[in-house]
């Protein structure tokens, strides 16, 4: 074995742009227009409904606060988090915009919700009693959504439950703004339970006279106007996963994910690479070691061994295999079939782009995109291009404050909470016993 050195190295525009940040590992670039795009193109096949957007987890992975003010500006007027606290970074984005948590209500977290003006996501006869609470106490009067379970079995009111509090609903003044449920395998065009859930959610949605309903996730606004009711929900197609599996990805991509290499080596026929020595070099071979592994997100189930392929990233504009197992911090490529002078000490490697997408990557992870997108991880520099952005470096991020870093426009303030009425309004009707 003997190490390549390279004195006279020429680094690529995104090396010297890595070399400004040292304690980064690569470039996560997040295309805001693309995600626009995306957006657009999920508004039109849903229309009339509207087309709102799921940030929730940092949108992604990809910034919720600059990924919500890109979508704000682009129209979208609702936004969908996991959290109270997510739902605080979009709303210092948007402060305009209505924000929904689907995390649930707990009374504790009522002047938390009261302060962002953040509507919660109601799934329980518990939470529904406690929100009573909190708005007769309080005087808040945001309102709040309705989960309906119609087979996924996770969170929302049985079906029996919602039929209990209609009463309620005709009685008017009851604070619902939205009723919903979720599908649980819209990506299979054509299973079953898509038509079952369907069914009984167009049934109980229809008790909620004059609540906007909303039943479509990303793959659901793909089966047809009957699934998109008034409201669509996408989340994971706006960041150009494939929401449709079964046929063509029809978003465009959004990330981009480069490492440095941090050093070419040679090793002879026979020997091995990597932990446990699973990966044998078969002929004598040319190995390019980058800076990237599973703690930035690159699972290693990416590994490559003697009778495995293992995935594969694009090297000097060519598709390359990975040699050995995945590390903590490296991955080894086998780059035997470039030109010698093709490649060079510290450029930079494509794990996901440049044909390579994220749904590709999943594979090879042996899970999906919405994982991969929400696991890249914190070493990188994220870099913002389009929407309301400039092509300018952050640093990577310890929250998702910091990833504004280099944006050539303040940051959003937050929008005032809305005044608490001093009189205490009249108790809602109460609730069902079942």
């Amino acid at each position: 074995m003997n190490i390549v050195t390279d004195a006279k190295s020429q680094l690529t525009p995104d090396a010297n742009l890595l070399a400004a940040h040292p304690a980064a590992t690569g470039i996560l670039t997040i295309d805001l227009d693309a995600i626009i795009a995306n957006w657009r193109k999920l508004e039109k096949t849903a229309v009339p409904a509207e087309c709102a957007a799921v940030v929730k987890a940092n949108a992604y992975g990809c910034g919720a606060e600059q990924v919500s003010r890109a979508l704000a500006k682009a129209g979208c007027k609702t936004f969908f988090v996991a959290s109270v606290d997510e739902a605080a970074v979009v709303r210092a984005a948007v402060p305009q915009a209505t924000v929904y948590s689907l995390g649930g209500f707990f009374q504790q977290t009522g002047d938390a919700y009261a302060k962002i003006d953040c509507k919660p996501v109601i799934g329980d006869l518990n939470e529904l009693a406690e929100w009573d609470v909190f708005c007769r106490r309080s005087g808040w009067s945001g309102g709040a959504a309705i989960h309906i379970d119609t087979g996924m079995n996770r969170l929302g009111l049985t079906v029996s439950e919602a039929q209990g509090i209609i009463p309620r609903i005709n009685a008017g003044d009851h604070g619902i703004t939205l009723v919903m449920s979720h599908l649980a395998s819209a990506e299979l065009l054509n299973n079953p339970a898509n038509a079952k859930q369907l069914a009984s959610f167009r049934e109980i949605a229809s008790l909620f006279t004059g609540v906007p309903a909303s039943l479509a996730n990303s793959s659901g606004v793909f089966l047809g106007a009957q699934f998109q009711f008034e409201m669509v929900r996408p989340g994971c197609a706006l960041y150009g996963v494939n929401p449709t599996p079964e046929a063509d990805n029809p978003m465009q991509p959004v990330v981009d994910l480069k490492a440095r290499i941090v050093q070419i080596r040679n090793i002879d026929r026979g020997e091995t690479v990597g932990y446990g020595g699973t990966w044998t070099a078969r002929r004598p071979t040319r190995l390019a070691i980058v800076s990237a592994g599973y703690a930035d997100g690159y699972f290693r189930a990416a590994s490559a061994n003697d009778g495995t392929r293992g995935a594969e990233v694009v090297v000097a504009g060519k598709r390359c295999p990975i040699a050995g197992r995945v590390s903590m911090d490296l991955i080894a490529v086998d780059i035997t079939d470039l030109d010698k002078n093709a490649v060079r000490r510290g450029h930079m490697v494509t794990l996901i782009g440049e044909g390579i997408t994220v749904d590709e990557v999943a594979h090879h992870f042996g899970t999906i995109g919405y994982e991969v997108l929400t696991s890249l991880g914190r070493r990188f520099v994220r870099i913002y291009k389009g929407g309301d952005a400039v092509a300018a470096a952050s640093a990577p991020v310890a929250d998702s404050a910091d990833a504004t870093a280099g944006k050539s426009e303040p940051a959003a303030t937050q929008a005032a909470p809305p005044a608490f009425p001093t009189a205490e309004p009249a108790a809602p009707p109460p609730l069902p016993s079942a």
